[in-house]
Order: structure tokens, then C-alpha cells, then sequence
């Protein structure tokens, strides 16, 4: 299976989000259905979408099924980086070459329109229709996944290294991101497992090291990328003075701990074979994308 195989499959499950997110968004009748439209609709890789959408093929679990817990992750991305940007935040004024929420309006809004995203993606989640015990831990798993103990624990991580006393560890960066970023990326890929009652053992393997690469390859494009690709500034960990996988390990460096990682989630999915073929290049995406 080749690489232009793979962005189809990624172009397809993009669409096809899209398409639902669509159709089934509240209409931009008020402010805050406006933002969240704005927000949700507004592009993006939709690399979360496409391993709840692949990880549900790999198990047999339909597209009509897949399609709310797709949207369900999407929601909740952009809910995450409606807060995210937040003058409160990382105070960004750009998201996808686009104005952020809080600057198109006001700080209220954004944060409301976080808040409907948040809860519009369980509301998703009541919607699928499969085995109540597989919703419920899809349920149960997605509060984890996007709370304390998850994103928003990480992100709360992030805030506090920004004035601590020393740069963080190579191990405590590591922990930081397995949260921030890498909770949600396991949460996709476990989803169509969750579905069809399988072991999540491998996607949760696969995973973990593909949201570890993701963010090491944002880390170096932050240093080496281009802000209008980016559609965000850039270079302001540095100008913050944060540590990161490049500070840590070197531009080099991370690059070659990126590409590791994707060895490791490619190899992972061994138990699959060719079936999980565009998983494996959605790994190696993580580490080639400009953006």
C-alpha cells in the first residue's frame, strides 16, 4: 500500500467528518453555534477522525457507526484549542491562518464555545449505536483521556513549567506530552477496538509512540517550519525559553528519536498485517507533514 493510498484514505475520513460535523452541528443561528461551526469547520489534518475511522475498519465496525465517534474527537480537539489559544493560554491570534475564536469575538465566547464543543462531543458519543457496555467505556474513557488525568492535566503541566524555577527533564517533557497531546491520539486509535470488544493492547502501543512523534515533529517544526504553512506563529517556545524535544535532545536528535518511534508503532501493529498498512503511513506522516 503506498503513500498516495494512504492520503486518500486520510482525504476520505476528512471529508466524510466533515460531512457529518456538517449536517449535525447546531446551525449558526446564535453567536456561540456560530463559533462552534467556525471552530470545528475550519480544516485541519483530521488525523484523530482517521484512526477512529481506521481503527473501527481494522475491527469490522462500520463507517455509519464510526462516524459520531469520529466527530466525538473532533469536537473535543477543537474545543482544547479554542481554550488552547486563550490570551489566558498560549495567547495565539492565528489558528489555521484564521483569526481565533476569542479574537474574531471576545474571550467570553471563546470560552463558551469551548465549553458547547465540549459537551456537543459526549452528546455525540450517545448517538452511537453499538453495545451500551462499548459506548459507556468509550464514554468513560474519552472524560479520562480529556481530563485531569489526560489532556487537561497536561496542558496544566505545560502552564506551570512556564515559570518554573528549571527547564523540565527529558522524562518529565515526555510525561507532559503523553498527556497534552498523546491521550487523545490514544483514545482514537483504541475506538474501533473499544467497539467491537477487542484487546486495545496494540493500537494502545501503536499510539502511544505515534502521539510521541507527532509532538516531537511539532517541536521541530516550531524551530524549522513555515508560519504560513503552520497557519500560527511559531519559534515562541524558544522565545519563551521552554524546554522541548529539540532544546533536550538537539534538532538532530529529535529527529532521529522521532523516526524510532515510528519503527516502534509500526511495529505494533504486527498482530493486524497488511490490514493496518495505513496506520503504519499514518505513523510515518507524523514525522514527514509540514503543518
Amino acid at each position: 500500500m503506498s503513500v498516495s493510498t494512504f492520503n486518500t484514505a486520510l482525504e476520505l475520513a476528512a471529508n466524510r467528518v466533515e460531512g457529518f460535523l456538517d449536517a449535525t452541528l447546531p446551525a449558526s443561528d446564535n453567536t456561540i453555534a456560530e463559533g462552534m461551526r467556525y471552530t470545528v469547520l475550519n480544516g485541519g489534518k483530521r488525523l484523530r477522525a482517521f484512526l477512529v475511522m481506521e481503527s473501527a475498519a481494522l475491527h469490522g465496525i462500520s463507517a455509519d457507526t464510526a462516524d459520531p465517534v469520529a466527530a466525538t474527537i473532533e469536537c473535543l480537539h477543537a474545543y482544547s484549542l479554542v481554550h488552547d489559544d486563550l490570551p489566558c493560554m498560549d495567547d495565539d491570534d492565528l489558528r489555521r491562518g484564521k483569526p481565533t475564536v476569542h479574537i474574531k469575538w471576545d474571550e467570553a465566547t471563546a470560552v463558551l464555545v469551548g465549553d458547547a464543543l465540549q459537551t456537543q462531543a459526549f452528546q455525540y458519543l450517545t448517538g452511537v449505536t453499538a453495545d451500551p457496555s462499548a459506548v459507556l467505556r468509550l464514554v468513560s474513557s474519552l472524560a479520562t483521556a480529556s481530563g485531569v488525568a489526560g489532556m487537561v492535566g497536561g496542558q496544566a503541566m505545560d502552564i506551570a513549567a512556564e515559570t518554573a524555577a528549571a527547564p523540565l527533564t527529558l522524562k518529565e517533557i515526555t510525561a507532559l506530552q503523553a498527556l497534552k497531546t498523546g491521550a487523545l491520539i490514544r483514545w482514537s486509535a483504541e475506538a474501533g477496538a473499544v467497539l467491537a470488544g477487542a484487546d486495545t493492547t496494540p493500537l494502545r502501543t501503536y499510539a502511544e509512540a505515534l502521539g510521541l512523534a507527532f509532538q516531537i515533529q511539532d517541536d521541530i517544526l516550531d524551530v524549522e517550519g513555515d508560519a504560513e504553512a503552520a497557519g500560527k506563529r511559531l519559534r515562541k517556545d524558544e522565545a519563551a525559553g521552554k524546554a522541548t524535544f529539540v532544546s533536550l535532545l538537539g534538532l538532530k536528535g529529535a529527529k532521529i528519536r522521532a523516526r524510532e518511534l515510528v519503527d516502534e508503532a509500526s511495529a505494533a501493529l504486527a498482530p493486524y498485517g497488511e490490514s493496518a498498512e495505513n496506520l503504519r503511513q499514518a505513523a510515518r506522516y507524523t514525522i514527514t507533514r509540514a503543518n
